[in-house]
């Protein structure tokens, strides 16, 4: 219900935990462990939450679901971009250019400088056209 959400909110580089199927109970002992705000599409389940924090999601559009987030918790849509990982949500590190050589296609070696991996799951990244296409649909959604 709000993976996209989710992987919006790891884009802008917040700690941001999804699972595409997981028990309701083992979520909410989860989110009561980490102490984690829970995010929701799911009316009924914020009924059994007294005591974890949580936040219905209105809107079932990712982008709309982004700036309700975005303006209640007062984030900054920029201050973290592209600093975890889009897959594990772990923060990313500095990775050697010339140990990407062989891991990038040549004209990303060509054309960037810069590198970082995911320590977790592998994940090589680097700036490009996608970091572009994230910051205008960041000014659409939420100006400058």
């Amino acid at each position: 219900m709000v993976g996209k959400l989710a992987r919006w909110l790891r884009i802008l580089g917040y700690d941001t935990l999804y699972f595409r199927e997981i028990d309701n109970g083992r979520l909410l002992e989860l989110a009561r462990a980490e102490g984690r705000r829970l995010l929701t599409r799911d009316a009924r389940l914020t009924g059994r939450l007294p005591d974890i924090p949580h936040t219905l999601i209105r809107d079932d559009r990712p982008e709309l679901q982004l700036r309700q987030i975005v303006r209640e918790f007062r984030l900054s849509p920029s201050a973290g971009l592209l600093t975890r990982c889009l897959e594990c949500n772990t923060p990313l590190e500095p990775f050697p250019r010339e140990q990407a050589e062989s891991l990038v296609p040549p004209y990303v070696f060509r054309t960037q400088k810069r590198f970082s991996h995911c320590p977790n799951c592998g994940r090589l990244y680097w700036k490009g056209t996608h970091e572009e296409h994230i910051r205008t649909k960041l000014k659409e959604l939420f100006g400058d």
